[in-house]
């Protein structure tokens, strides 16, 4: 199949690349670039690479394509946070140019990468199926609920998208990020010596491998389109439902059992969900996930102790808002995030 990835320079979209080739098919990449010198290993190249602005992406790039799987965004709730407006514009108005370019160039199989952020805060116990209320907190989750209405606006007998909402993302690539909690968890206690959280922990957070993601787009891209065409769904495991004292803990013990310190309050970040699953596995057998979060977190843990040094764990490379907020005061970009030089 060959298949377009945009936003396929980030942490996702460098294992994506790599999975979807190794799996024999043809990808075609484009991305603006603030993370393309963000590596620590050799990333797997796309066959072909494009660099632009998602919110000015090309037309000509969709012709012979024969599936979309939109990635490109302002990718965490804090760096969403920097601008509510730049988040709407990029992640609302690029997927809305990239729908319709899509749709004029015939394409029928289009995935879309939602998340379960959208569900913000549940106060109850049930895990939260497809058709739980959302209660997005953020301009990042809002944004990805918005894309979701486009998408159904845009539906036709000849266009079936497909919103994957992703858990919360975790593990290795050539392109690390640690500012997610797993990542972020392990790269603080093998830093300091020491894991704290702001918070009392007691937040839930679904969690999937950068990997399983991927085979879970791919898994999607190649599924019956009746089965997966025009829906939404959450994915993950439902074993992969955590409090987030559970993963402290978890990872201080694969650190040499390092101390944790748990703070008495819900800290500022109020998100808590707890997550069901069951349609995607319904309507995607092929779908398998490979990893749990132990094992993602020790696996982690290894790399970084060969390829990362202290000064590493604290570069703005590898921490979204960081590196945005390095490139701007540099001049390298725009406040509204429009290149001014190459990144």
């Amino acid at each position: 199949m060959r298949i377009l990835v945009l936003g396929n320079l980030g942490y996702v979209g460098t294992v994506l690349t790599r999975y979807l080739r190794a799996s024999g098919h043809t990808v075609t990449g484009f991305d603006v670039g603030y993370f393309e010198d963000c590596t620590i290993a050799e990333p797997m190249a796309p066959d072909r690479q494009h660099f632009g602005d998602v919110r000015d992406v090309p037309a000509e790039i969709y012709n012979d394509i024969d599936g979309v799987i939109h990635l490109a965004a302002l990718s965490n709730d804090t760096l969403g946070e920097l601008s509510a407006g730049v988040t709407q514009d990029i992640n609302v108005g690029g997927l809305a140019r990239s729908i319709a370019h899509a749709k004029a160039a015939g394409i029928e199989r289009f995935v879309f990468a939602s998340s379960c952020s959208m569900y913000g805060r549940s106060d109850g116990d049930a895990p939260l199926n497809e058709s739980a209320q959302q209660n997005p907190l953020t301009a990042y989750a809002r944004s990805k609920s918005e894309g979701e209405v486009l998408l159904g606006a845009a539906t036709s007998d000849r266009f079936r998208p497909t919103a994957l909402r992703f858990s919360t993302a975790y593990g290795w690539s050539e392109r690390p990020r640690l500012c997610l909690v797993v990542n972020n968890l392990a790269a603080c206690g093998l830093a300091e010596g020491r894991i704290d959280l702001e918070s009392d922990g007691t937040p839930w957070r679904p969690l999937i491998h950068v990997e399983d993601m991927a085979r879970a787009m791919e898994a999607t891209l190649t599924a019956p389109l009746d089965r997966v065409g025009a829906r939404s769904f959450n994915v993950g495991t439902t074993a992969e439902n955590y409090q987030v004292r559970t993963i402290a803990t978890t990872v201080a013990a694969l650190l040499d059992d390092l101390p944790v310190t748990i703070g008495k309050s819900g800290g500022s970040d109020q998100r808590s969900y707890n997550v069901d699953f069951t349609a995607f596995h319904a309507a995607v057998p092929k779908f398998k996930a490979a990893w749990t979060m132990e094992a993602g977190a020790r696996d982690l843990i290894e790399r970084f102790r060969r390829l990362f040094d202290p000064a590493d764990f604290r570069s703005d490379r590898f921490f979204r808002i960081r590196r945005i907020t390095s490139l701007i005061a540099a001049g390298d970009l725009s406040e509204d995030l429009h290149t001014l030089r190459a990144v």
